[in-house]
């Protein structure tokens, strides 16, 4: 392996000694399962509301295929306007309380994955880090109208407290915070994930609710004092708009009745474990029953970006 310190490279401001006091770090890579893009949301929110500074910078170059996901350019009239680089940066941010924590966001790496994991693991060290948490969504057969669901996991059972509404083994392809959890759990280090559960109906859409779900999970597992003002906000307006869409139509209406008692069965005790995907048979796909759900809330994020009433 290539040496992983050459991945990154320090701010030239760091934290003075003492200052972080064992931090916890959240990261939220882009580019494996992130259903209602609350993993997004969650961490554009965080950065968005909080005081934060650039600790260290990775290579994106090393770790990123612009052909498989290329970064968008504005071309204007006879030239070229902007160019939206990727980033993979390490941040010291402060909540609500002014106690520090890092948070580690942009594309998950294409290739290298051993190589990020080692350096991710060398910053663990360097900044004393005591546990590390990732955040992502993934779809299930819920309804938007009951509370987000969540699967935790940690490399010691004692660091989470959420009781999860979804168990069970199953093998799911690779992605690099599984790994990085998984290397630091061999390692002798803290570490957890958040799986927050999304309707599989709202895979592509915005939702904000799943998002609080994820920001709550954090505050409650780092003991940090996290804000979620404009995601409720957010997620209230998501909602109205789904219901709008759902009362227009009678055989959605039905379906999402039926994820509903289904929903309470389960949590009630009386049915088996919450489906992922698309669920039992008699339900539709997440395409059959998400392309019209979808499609309104793009036009109602399109008209709001308009400055329509």
């Amino acid at each position: 392996m290539l040496d992983p310190r050459d991945l990154y490279t320090l701010a030239e401001e760091q934290p003075e000694e003492g200052q972080l006091d064992r931090p916890v770090l959240v990261h939220a890579l882009g580019g494996f399962i992130d259903a209602g893009n609350a993993g997004r949301l969650a961490g554009e929110h965080l950065l968005s509301s909080l005081e934060h500074r650039v600790l260290a910078t990775f290579d994106v170059d090393q770790l990123y295929d612009y052909r498989a996901r290329r970064p968008p350019m504005t071309f204007m009239e006879n030239h070229w306007e902007s160019y939206e680089a990727p980033q993979l940066i390490l941040e010291e941010v402060k909540d609500v309380q002014g106690r520090n924590f890092l948070m580690l966001t942009g594309p998950e790496p294409d290739i290298q994955w051993e190589r990020f994991v080692a350096a991710v693991s060398e910053l663990v060290d360097h900044y004393d880090v005591r546990l590390t948490i990732g955040i992502h969504a993934i779809p299930m057969a819920v309804p938007h109208t009951r509370p987000s669901g969540m699967t935790a996991h940690a490399t010691r059972s004692n660091l989470i407290s959420i009781k999860n509404t979804w168990s069970g083994n199953v093998q799911v392809p690779g992605n690099v915070a599984g790994l990085l959890e998984f290397r630091l759990g061999q390692a002798g280090k803290d570490a957890a994930g958040f799986a927050v559960h999304v309707p599989h109906y709202l895979t592509q859409a915005e939702f904000p609710d799943a998002a609080v779900a994820l920001v709550d999970a954090v505050a409650d597992a780092a003991d940090l004092t996290l804000p979620t003002g404009s995601l409720i906000e957010a997620g209230i307006e998501t909602r109205v708009a789904i219901e709008e869409q759902v009362s227009g139509q009678p055989e959605v209406a039905a379906v999402v009745s039926a994820l509903e008692q289904q929903y309470d069965a389960y949590v009630a005790g009386e049915g088996n474990a919450l489906p992922l995907a698309d669920g039992p048979g008699e339900l539709p796909t997440a395409d059959e029953l998400g392309a019209e759900l979808e499609r309104f809330l793009a036009e109602e994020n399109d008209r709001k970006g308009r400055g329509d009433v």
